[in-house]
């Protein structure tokens, strides 16, 4: 069985589609996926979409990229977060790429995420880009190893591993990893240690191969599985038992039905 460990099932893409990517999942050995939370304005539909379906789970949060919406505080992502279907907090962290001119807010917004993921005893789902230095700083400032999270959709360095490992972070790979020019991502994910690995799709987002182009859904979390298998020399069935074992080790409150 596999997980797809950050997707956002409740995007007008997939959920118009429920009943078909349930299915999908299915057909395709993936038993869970992890529908993930951008803005407060749509937990209500992610939260009801988690609630029909045994497969998902949901996380609660604001993304970084995302301005001119509710501003969370502690106490209402504890509230949110007090849920047996939220399993984690985020996603959060820091975009300098869309956001390169003010990025006070989003290092605040970031701490926010930190504090009440501390509060409420749930793990964080980070999300950097081009703030890696950063995302490790504020990340050691407020001892979010207490915590604990993964670093969603990595393509950082061995370097940027190490450090969020040694914070107690788990990696996640995305179907990046496929893309024929992620060569020093691919080196990443051969070498990072298996017991730290985690699968997504992103989806409807980064469709792997032979799915480029097209709307990406968790069923295709299979293929980055089957990569990640090629590039460590490893049986598809020893990924994805790792990678199942690790995620409901993270995310130490989703029980399996």
């Amino acid at each position: 069985m596999l997980v797809d460990s950050h997707c956002h099932a409740d995007f007008p893409d997939l959920g118009a589609r429920e009943s078909d990517v349930l299915a999908a999942m299915a057909a395709n050995g993936v038993g869970y996926a992890l529908c993930v939370g951008v803005r407060l304005e749509d937990f209500p539909r992610l939260r009801a979409l988690a609630g029909r379906h045994p497969e998902y789970w949901a996380s609660v949060g604001v993304h970084p990229d995302n301005a001119g919406c509710e501003e969370p505080d502690a106490a209402r992502l504890c509230e949110l977060a007090d849920d047996p279907k939220v399993v984690a907090i985020g996603e959060t962290g820091l975009d300098y790429h869309w956001h390169r001119d003010a990025p006070e807010w989003q290092r605040e917004r970031f701490r926010t995420h930190i504090r009440a993921a501390k509060a409420c005893g749930k793990p964080l789902i980070i999300h950097t880009r081009e703030a890696a230095a950063d995302t490790l700083r504020i990340l050691r400032e407020e001892d979010a190893a207490a915590c604990g999270g993964v670093m969603h959709c990595f393509t950082e360095s061995r370097q940027i591993a190490e450090a969020a490992l040694a914070l107690g972070f788990y990696l996640s790979f995305s179907g990046i990893i496929t893309f024929k020019n992620a060569v020093e991502l691919k080196k990443v994910a051969a070498w990072a240690p298996l017991d730290r690995l985690l699968i997504e799709t992103d989806s409807p987002y980064l469709a792997p191969k032979p799915h480029r182009g097209k709307t990406n859904e968790p069923a295709w979390v299979k293929h980055v599985a089957e990569e990640l298998a090629v590039l460590r020399g490893e049986p598809p069935s020893v990924i994805a038992q790792a990678t199942t074992d690790n995620f409901f080790r993270l995310f130490r409150h989703a029980h399996p039905a």
